[in-house]
């Protein structure tokens, strides 16, 4: 995948592991994370490896339903995990009770796609890139089902950030 290109492709359902936050997407509570990740690799090591089973772990990604609807520090963050589909509810070993994180599935299907390269706050530009490279395609944003959707494939800390953004058209 190209920066700053955008794309169109076809991904499968996607089991993974949530938690939402209504916050400013820069300045979310430190405890959702900690529940995320501390439920993922307590999984991972607790009900798998045991077993002598691999459970690879996707990059964090999140969906952001209400962006740009409500002002910033009330938009609604569903922070989410990648896990392989033989993971089930009954394997999940929460981390924190008070920050449930909870198995779900994100629907697949065709989805319009662009890397970005930059802080997260740069992002306008390419997202109305994407924009208008799904209206080309001849679909209205107003009748797009699926919600802005990011994946983060380098930490915040990063010299260079990429975060793919995407929305799922069918």
């Amino acid at each position: 995948m190209k920066a700053f290109l955008p794309e169109l492709t076809n991904l499968p359902d996607r089991k993974v592991l949530t938690i939402t936050s209504i916050s400013d997407p820069s300045h979310v509570p430190e405890e959702i994370f900690k529940a995320l990740f501390g439920t993922a690799y307590s999984t991972k090591f607790k009900t798998f490896k045991p077993k002598g089973m691999q459970m690879p772990l996707g990059k964090l990604c999140a969906l952001w339903p209400d962006a740009h609807l409500k002002p910033r520090q009330e938009w609604t963050g569903i922070w989410a995990i990648p896990v392989p589909d033989f993971v089930t509810k009954a394997d999940v070993i929460q981390k924190d009770p008070a920050n449930p994180v909870k198995l779900a599935t994100w629907k697949g299907g065709q989805h319009a796609q662009i890397l970005h390269k930059g802080q997260y706050s740069e992002e306008g530009p390419t997202v109305a890139k994407l924009h208008a490279f799904i209206e080309q395609q001849g679909i209205k944003m107003k009748d797009v089902p699926g919600t802005h959707e990011e994946e983060y494939l380098t930490s915040p800390e990063a010299k260079e950030m990429k975060t793919v953004i995407r929305y799922r058209l069918k």
